[in-house]
């Protein structure tokens, strides 16, 4: 008799196989440009999130839990902790202002035609996994070792997003901390140079840790997810390399995580395909050009270049009417916005800031600004509408039309571009995404500290000593 869960064997074999084959020779050249974007966007964005004020209840824990000095604090190098709190710390400030990158989708019935956060759960696992390899083989690990560790980690959480049923997200799994647990587990695992065996068990350890759910959006939770699956990850793999047991099959079959999470999937879509072509390749990663939920981008851009071409000012605004499916809508749940975590899922906050400020970054993101008397009476002209129309052409894309009305009466409207400006299509510069960095780091870093790390991440196969990237992010001892 035919099993009716045959289809969900073969995952984790493969995703072992291809974490233990890879070496840095298999990263062809656009990968290899790809992901150095990818490193500066995820050093840029846990920059800017380690100064956030809901990480310092976070940073007091994990000194209180104290332990052996393997891995820095970021911001602080010379704040040393163990390795899965390093990561726990850097996961979570990268995802703490909800501005680093996206993975698209290839497969049907994706939200958004968007899966998970890839970058940052791989970044963090690798950088903190360095520093116990450096001290165990005497000598620092190289930009290419750790460039092969993080490449392996993004691909195969990508991977297994894709195989997983769009279900995972749909019932409310908060897909970058789950599947990004598979994806630092796997550049952990990499970078421990564990073999099949115990890199299949680190991923069986990491099914039973991944975890995250929706109902935490708009709080210190979420990016908490992301961190927490860079320290599970990383403990996964330690574990398992002392030796600790676990089901090497643990992504397949009737008790796997994709027919438990999912419920189910379509492993076959990616098994025989990781790293050909990677997925920051095809079909791409998107880099954030703001700091909140992609799917707000679409309608933010439409409106700043609206107001832009039209000459528009703050004190011309009327209103501001978004419409929108409720594939658009649901997630973005807050009407007005009192906090900058609010405010991210706020369209209310999101378009006040554009109409204000003309932009939406660092400076924007704070409680002061969206708690501020313009603010809050600027998002009160600000209204979203549902639109059956607009739902009945799906929910593959980010669709959204604006409409403005003026104090003197007039009316413009504008579309949102689907071709979004950050994905593959519409891919921000090299420029840009420095312009990114130097946002985030303003305040912290100086001038010159920051040329320096842009040369070092666009070189940074090169680097003797991957530490380097982490030492060039200090500003906590000098603030």
């Amino acid at each position: 008799m035919t099993d009716p869960f045959d289809h969900l064997a073969g995952l984790t074999r493969a995703a072992t196989d291809f974490v233990c084959g890879l070496e840095f020779a298999d990263i062809d050249a656009e990968t290899l440009r790809i992901a150095r974007r990818c490193v500066l966007d995820g050093l840029a964005v846990a920059l800017g999130g380690s100064a956030q004020p809901g990480l310092r209840p976070l940073l007091t824990y994990i000194e209180r839990l104290g332990g052996p000095g393997e891995a820095p604090i970021l911001g602080d190098s010379g704040r040393r902790v163990p390795a899965h709190l390093g990561a726990l710390w850097f996961g979570t400030a990268g995802h703490a202002m909800d501005w680093d990158d996206t993975q698209l989708a290839e497969g049907p019935g994706r939200p958004y035609g968007l899966l998970m956060h890839p970058t940052m759960p791989p970044l963090a696992a690798a950088l903190c996994a360095s520093g116990i390899v450096a001290a165990e083989l005497g000598a620092p690990v190289d930009g290419r070792t750790f460039l092969t560790a993080f490449c392996a980690g993004f691909e195969v959480g990508c991977k297994v997003a894709e195989a997983i049923s769009p279900e995972h997200y749909m019932r409310g799994f908060h897909t970058s901390g789950t599947i990004g647990t598979f994806a630092a587990t796997a550049a952990a695992a990499k970078m421990l140079r564990l073999d099949t065996e115990a890199t299949a068990r680190a991923i069986g350890l990491a099914a039973s840790m991944a975890s995250g759910i929706r109902a935490n959006f708009g709080t210190m939770a979420k990016p908490f997810h992301v961190g927490r699956a860079a320290e599970n990850g990383l403990t996964a793999a330690r574990l398992a390399r002392e030796g600790f047991g676990a089901n090497t099959e643990a992504l397949d079959g009737r008790w796997g995580y994709l027919a438990i999470a999912g419920p189910g999937g379509e492993p076959g879509l990616v098994r025989e395909r990781f790293g050909r072509p990677f997925t920051m390749v095809s079909p791409g990663v998107s880099v954030k050009p703001y700091p909140s939920g992609v799917l707000t981008h679409p309608s933010m851009d439409a409106l700043r270049f609206l107001i832009a071409e039209e000459g528009l000012t703050p004190v011309d605004i009327e209103r501001v009417t978004l419409s929108a499916g409720s594939n658009v809508l649901g997630p973005i749940r807050f009407e007005l916005a009192t906090t900058e975590l609010e405010g991210k899922f706020s369209f209310q906050f999101l378009l006040a800031a554009i109409i204000l400020r003309g932009r939406a970054g660092k400076a924007e993101f704070t409680d002061a600004f969206v708690s501020s008397a313009a603010c809050q009476a600027m998002q009160r002209r600000v209204e979203t509408r549902f639109d059956a129309a607009i739902e009945e052409m799906g929910w593959d894309k980010i669709r959204s039309s604006l409409e403005v009305l003026t104090r003197d009466g007039r009316r413009f409207t504008r579309w949102a571009d689907e071709r979004y400006r950050g994905g593959p299509d519409n891919p921000l510069s090299d420029r840009e995404l420095e312009e990114k960095f130097r946002d985030c780091a303003e305040g912290l870093l100086s001038a010159s500290a920051v040329e320096r790390l842009l040369d070092q991440v666009w070189r940074i196969e090169e680097l003797a000593d991957v530490s380097d990237l982490v030492r060039g992010l200090d500003w906590m001892a000098a603030g």
